[in-house]
């Protein structure tokens, strides 16, 4: 998913509870599926941006050869300014992108 097209607020936000919890009828769980895929874009993007910086990576040790690097810095500060995770899972939860599912109504007892 391309998280930097996505209309997040960059600060803290006030939520109307009732929205939030309005898929799950459940405020506590409504919010942990939102931890969870606040997890998984965090990681998302940490992967990304590691990926990025390891094309500046050089192999040498040497004091002398470390120079600043603009490009580096760029990446960097564009990763830098995009929204929190939990901005964008509590963006994506709202907007019905999240998928969830509760293994308990799954289970179907099987007879012959």
């Amino acid at each position: 998913m391309d998280y930097k097209k996505m209309d997040a607020p960059k600060s803290t936000v006030t939520q109307d509870h009732n929205e939030i919890d309005a898929p799950t009828g459940n405020i506590y769980e409504a919010l942990a599926i939102i931890a969870k895929r606040a997890d998984q874009i965090g990681d998302d993007i940490k992967v990304e941006l590691h990926d990025k910086l390891e094309e500046f990576a050089t192999n040498t040790e040497s004091l002398e050869e470390i120079f600043e690097n603009k490009e580096q810095i760029e990446v960097s500060r564009y990763y830098e300014a995009l929204p929190k995770p939990v901005s964008l899972a509590v963006e994506e939860w709202k907007q019905g992108k999240v998928y969830f599912r509760r293994p308990d109504a799954d289970t179907e007892s099987v007879s012959d």
